[in-house]
């Protein structure tokens, strides 16, 4: 991702959480999604990301279609139980894809290459969060080898609170011998 992908980006993230979280997040909350400051927090976050986080986008006819952020866990508690100091766990912290190019290849195309990169960058794996009632994103998860390790929480998004679960794909064998929550 470069900077000149933030305007695509932000359409990825405005249109993917309107087709995913349609009857889960209230529809008032995703009609006031705004094109203008999603690209603006976008622009924020790329500038001011860390050293190890990651910014990948899928193209087709050089077109921005899907975009992946990961980087390290952001939780200082509650972190996977397979997370060492020598070996951290990457969080992936967001993949979308305009509504048009679901089930096309470019957000399998950008989850291999993140646990790709997660990998290679030294994590022991890569956890996620996920909508509990977004059953799509969690068979396309669970299709990538990502298992739900028990973990939940809940927050409040336009006044309904809605429920997440934690998904995680070990990195490596050395980090799957490990223990996990279950």
């Amino acid at each position: 991702m470069t900077l000149d992908d933030v305007p695509a980006v932000a359409a990825c993230r405005v249109f993917g959480w309107r087709r995913a979280y349609a009857g889960i997040v209230p529809q008032s909350y995703l009609d006031r999604m705004d094109l203008a400051e999603e690209a603006e927090l976008r622009r924020t976050h790329f500038t001011k990301a860390g050293p190890r986080t990651v910014n990948l986008v899928a193209e087709r006819d050089g077109l921005v279609v899907a975009w992946a952020c990961f980087g390290p866990y952001r939780e200082t508690e509650g972190v996977p139980l397979y997370s060492t100091p020598e070996r951290p766990v990457a969080e992936l912290y967001t993949l979308y894809a305009l509504p048009e190019h679901h089930s096309t290849g470019a957000g399998r195309a950008l989850m291999t290459a993140s646990l790709e990169r997660a990998h290679a960058a030294g994590f022991a794996a890569l956890s996620l969060w996920v909508l509990k009632e977004n059953a799509v994103a969690r068979r396309f998860y669970e299709k990538a080898g990502c298992t739900w390790d028990g973990a939940e929480e809940s927050f409040e998004i336009g006044g309904a609170t809605v429920d997440e679960v934690r998904y995680v794909s070990l990195l490596s064998a050395a980090a799957a011998a490990a223990p996990s929550r279950g």
